[in-house]
């Protein structure tokens, strides 16, 4: 039982902890051109949607938010949660690079596993209150796009496709997916 209780103990550090792969390390997905569009997606002549952004979720706010609303438009959904430390390392150059990108790329923050007043203090306290988050209680969202740790990212291109990136990125890797999104 004692074993038991250790092996439980440790998988849930190590998930809350994120992995020890190094930042900056490449996902799995090529970099320097998007993703294909996926099939059925916006790009795809489909009016609607791609699915991974049918969903519905309340800010920070407690205002509804349509993931949908982000179809057909560079975005980037940010995954955080509050007590992490490299999600507040990196909180000021994502606020920053928001600024820079307003009216050309839409970003949005996704807090979870923590409570609401937690959520709203990370976003007051860690120069991120230029852009919208989510406050993702039940993790929907982030079960929605396959994140189990933070921080990580969804790269939306507005031919539909979505760059998923499941570790933290140094600043330049930020800076260089960002970049892509209003490329070409």
């Amino acid at each position: 039982m004692r074993t038991l209780f250790v092996v439980v103990l440790l998988t849930s550090v190590l998930t809350a902890c994120g992995t020890v792969t190094p930042p900056g390390t490449p996902s799995g997905t090529p970099s320097g051109s998007p993703p294909a569009p996926a099939p059925g997606s916006a790009a795809q002549g489909s009016s609607k949607a791609p699915e991974k952004l049918r969903f519905t979720a309340k800010t920070l706010d407690d205002q509804e938010f349509s993931g949908a609303s982000m179809a057909g438009k560079a975005g980037v959904l940010w995954f955080w949660a509050p007590w992490c430390p490299r999600c507040q390392g990196e909180a000021p150059h994502l606020g920053a690079l928001a600024k820079q990108n307003a009216g050309k790329i839409t970003f949005v923050g996704v807090g979870a596993q923590d409570q609401l007043p937690a959520m709203k203090k990370f976003v007051a306290e860690n120069e991120v209150s230029g852009f919208q988050h989510l406050a993702d209680l039940d993790a929907a969202v982030w079960t929605r796009f396959g994140i189990t740790q933070q921080p990580a990212y969804a790269f939306i291109y507005p031919n539909g496709s979505i760059e998923i990136v499941k570790q933290q990125l140094t600043e330049q890797g930020l800076n260089e997916k960002v970049s892509q999104l209003t490329a070409g």
